[in-house]
């Protein structure tokens, strides 16, 4: 194996002393592969870094010529979109409640097949998850589900001796959890991060380093988190700014080493479907919020994907058998959205012959008779339901959903079950008491809510965000639905 002097050097010193000493790596084919390591980077809060940690070991550790496959834990669409920009193949999510302890291990491993470093970023605080008395749904149960040490993201502004009770504090809370070590970041001088390494002394963690101030590093936020990848673009500058960043002021060589080899059992399941139907998905900047596992469902079961935009394209790729519209930022590009009339009455009329249409969050904004913007002005949308939809100033729901079919639709039988999460800052202005809907929906804690999944000819709309790899059966429901519409096509009885 490949040690890791041969790709960062040995142990030596700079800014902030202890940066790698880079040295080349030598080219290697597909089957030379190296084993797969893996490690969890989580932060002691939201907001230390850890994104821009992550984005800097996937750009640092590429650099040297490693596959490096991300992940995300909880259900955000945004980080994973800056990961797949940065790694070149798609981040994937891991979710202790969306997704069964079985799943989350299948989907890690799966992608981990075709990589040489695993890197997970976590969500909030290593230990938060659903409440203060366990650690269902952090990141520190996700780390030892997968078996992997975590690199903990401690911000050390205004912050000396005090890191140390703090860093021994999170190594010793749980026991079962394998400490990586630490790097600190915002570091105000090599003065500051030598008393922060005073303090860890006597712990026996290991630093690898500390990352100083840097403002061109910050991504832009906005209403739901950091801004998109769509909209934000995160250039090769950037990435290249941070690789060198992170190999001036971290001891990469010495991280790479630590890391432990994976273990990773054979892969097992059924082949792929061949295409069956052609579905349309909307993929542009105002829809861009997909699990992948969703999309490469749909196709297991025999989907052809073939995508589109609501914004631009003026008309519908030929052939279609249904339609996904998934989440995303509909009320950012409102007024173009509604400038493509055309498309909008073509999908309206695609809904209204029988097309199967599933759509969630943005893509049910978009189906609406129209969108409200914070300064009262109405951009017209599809129409194909009764209501419209407002934005709001403040966020109008956030959290897990478990939504069960409770009649039979687009994604199964009545009983059906899946689990996802809804965050928005919109509202229906009302609800048309006559308009079918197909959800019963309770929270994380099992609190129902309002009934939710609206249904209209063949189209299911909601706010929930669906992660079909909860019930893969949704998905091949839904492909089965596109099927069925498209043999009373071929028999005339479609439109």
């Amino acid at each position: 194996m490949r040690g890791f002097n041969k790709i960062f050097g040995g142990r030596a010193g700079g800014l902030v002393a202890q940066a790698s000493s880079l040295g080349k790596l030598p080219d290697h084919s597909p089957k030379q592969q190296l084993p797969c390591r893996g490690l969890v980077v989580a932060g002691t809060q939201s907001g230390v870094g850890k994104t821009t940690l992550v984005l800097g070991l996937i750009a640092a550790f590429k650099r040297r010529g490693l596959q490096v496959q991300p992940f995300k834990t909880g259900p955000d669409f945004i980080d994973p979109g800056h990961h797949t920009r940065a790694a070149g193949v798609a981040s994937r999510n891991l979710d202790g409640w969306m997704l069964s302890k079985e799943a989350n291990l299948a989907a890690f491993y799966r992608q981990a097949r075709q990589a040489e470093l695993a890197l997970v970023e976590g969500a909030m605080g290593l230990f938060d998850g659903y409440d203060g008395l366990s650690e269902a749904g952090s990141s520190a149960e996700m780390a030892k589900w997968l078996n992997l040490p975590v690199l903990l993201v401690v911000d050390a502004r205004a912050m000396a001796r005090s890191a140390g009770a703090l860093v021994q504090g999170f190594a010793k809370f749980d026991p079962g959890l394998t400490m990586a070590g630490v790097v600190f970041n915002r570091v105000g001088s090599p003065t500051h991060l030598a008393y922060l390494r005073q303090a860890l002394e006597p712990l026996g963690i290991t630093c690898y380093g500390a990352l100083p101030r840097d403002r061109e590093v910050a991504i832009p936020e906005r209403h739901l988190g950091l801004a998109t990848t769509e909209d934000h673009p995160l250039g090769g500058d950037y990435f290249e700014h941070l690789a060198d960043l992170l190999e001036a002021h971290l001891d990469l060589g010495a991280l790479w080493e630590d890391l432990p080899v994976l273990t990773i059992p054979l892969e097992a399941g059924e082949p792929d479907k061949k295409p069956l139907v052609r579905l349309g998905v909307a993929r542009d900047n105002a829809f861009c919020f997909y699990y992948p596992e969703n999309l490469e469902l749909l196709a297991h079961y025999g989907a052809s994907l073939v995508p589109f935009s609501p914004m631009d394209d003026r008309d519908l790729p030929g052939d279609l058998h249904g339609l996904y519209l998934g989440g995303g930022y509909p009320e950012l590009y409102a007024e173009r959205l509604a400038a493509n009339a055309g498309l909008r009455r073509l999908i309206k009329e695609k809904a209204q012959s029988g097309m199967p249409i599933y759509a969630e969050c943005g893509g049910l904004m978009y189906l609406s008779q129209g969108i409200e913007d914070l300064a009262g002005n109405r951009h017209p949308m599809a129409g194909v339901f009764p209501f419209q939809v407002r934005m709001l100033a403040k966020r109008r729901a956030l959290g897990y959903r478990e939504i069960t079919l409770t009649a039979s639709g687009l994604l199964g039988p009545p009983g059906t079950s899946a689990r996802g999460h809804e965050f928005h800052y919109s509202e229906m202005v009302e609800d048309p008491g006559d308009l079918t809907h197909l959800y019963r929906i309770t929270d994380r804690a099992g609190v129902a809510g309002v009934a939710e999944g609206y249904a209209l000819h063949h189209v299911l709309a909601s706010y929930v965000h669906l992660h079909f790899g909860s019930n893969p059966e949704v998905a091949r429901q839904l492909v089965n639905r596109c099927l069925e519409y498209k043999k009373t096509r071929r028999e005339g009885t479609g439109g």
